[in-house]
């Protein structure tokens, strides 16, 4: 590898680290910014498992707006869309 290489492959290795940095702080940030909203999601739309253990992964729910299937949503919006932020009583 010459010196020319070698500098191309620094520079990209600097430009790849500094955006995987970032991208990790924007995810962060983002899920910061949301909140569970159980009532919402429609069939095969849910988010992760059911509050009352039906299943355990995303897009498995079979039926809209299942109380205990959930999305996550913007803070201050679940309940404005009919959800509610605590899940249901089992």
């Amino acid at each position: 590898m010459n010196k020319r290489q070698a500098l191309i492959a620094a520079a990209l290795a600097t430009v790849c680290a500094a955006s995987v940095g970032t991208a990790s702080a924007a995810t962060a940030s983002a899920s910061a910014e949301k909140e569970k909203c159980f009532g919402i999601a429609k069939a095969g739309q849910n988010d992760c498992a059911a509050a009352n253990g039906a299943h355990s992964c995303a897009g498995q729910s079979k039926t809209d707006n299942g109380a205990a299937e959930w999305k996550y949503v913007a803070k201050g919006t679940c309940e404005k869309a009919g959800g509610k932020t605590a899940a249901p009583a089992k």
